[in-house]
């Protein structure tokens, strides 16, 4: 993906076309590439923003669901960015849930996409032993209805992440920190329109987990997308972006009077 990494202070991101503001947030082993054939298709309408999240960056007091939130505040304040769409796939989602939750100002609408929050099947109870790369492999490949979807060069990125002793403790920290900051008493406080599009294969965040985020958010609608994993912007791309469009159009429409 042959993008410009801007920079303005510590915030590293991409930032594409113009009007109104789509930000982007990857998952817990997600990186830009994730959004490559999203950022193409909506920058002729948007200004579609991905900031690099600082998931191994952080120190370990900080990685969790809530310390990337608040990086996440940071940077769209520090950007001015308003009348955000925002976008979360996976722990991403948890983010932006998080983020909508304490800061609802500068945001317009909400779009979830296999998102933890509620309830996701990691990694696995056990942690594998550093440099099982068939292991890894598999794992990657179940995030996917299509296990070609996991190519080598997304196996061998995973692979160097958990191969890595420091950076395997904070991906612990922040899957420990995604599953005990469960959100189901407080979604009812979400008043911004908010899209979920799911994949009906999805094996880390279940169907069941799409139908009860659509029924705790008040104003949410929900997509199914058949054939389809963990991160429906990657596997199906073209269905997921029509889906997403509809709905971004729809909130400018004027409202009919009935």
């Amino acid at each position: 993906m042959q993008y410009e990494i801007k920079q303005q202070d510590k915030f590293k991101f991409i930032e594409e076309g113009s009007g109104e503001t789509l930000v982007l947030l990857h998952g817990l082993f997600g990186a830009l590439s994730n959004f490559e054939r999203l950022i193409q298709y909506f920058r002729p309408h948007n200004k579609v923003v991905v900031p690099v999240l600082p998931l191994l960056d952080m120190d370990i007091l900080h990685t969790s669901v809530g310390g990337l939130a608040k990086f996440v505040n940071r940077f769209i304040e520090a950007r001015g960015y308003n009348g955000v769409h925002l976008l979360g796939n996976s722990l991403g989602g948890h983010v932006a849930l998080v983020h909508v939750l304490k800061h609802p100002e500068r945001i317009k609408s909400l779009i979830l996409t296999g998102s933890s929050g509620l309830f996701e099947s990691g990694m696995g109870d056990s942690y594998p032993k550093r440099g099982d790369y068939d292991y890894i492999k598999k794992k990657t490949e179940l995030t996917f209805y299509d296990p070609q979807t996991a190519t080598k060069e997304l196996v061998d990125e995973v692979y160097s992440v958990t191969n890595n002793r420091l950076k395997a403790i904070k991906i612990i920290a922040l899957a420990k920190s995604a599953i005990r900051n469960n959100l189901g008493e407080e979604l009812n406080q979400i008043k911004k329109p908010t899209l979920l599009v799911w994949g009906n294969n999805d094996t880390i965040t279940p169907p069941f987990v799409a139908r009860e985020f659509n029924k705790l958010i008040p104003n949410s609608e929900l997509c199914f997308i058949d054939k389809c994993g963990h991160a429906p912007m990657m596997e199906v791309p073209d269905e997921f972006n029509v889906i997403l469009h509809k709905f971004l159009k729809k909130l400018n429409e004027p409202a009919t009077v009935t």
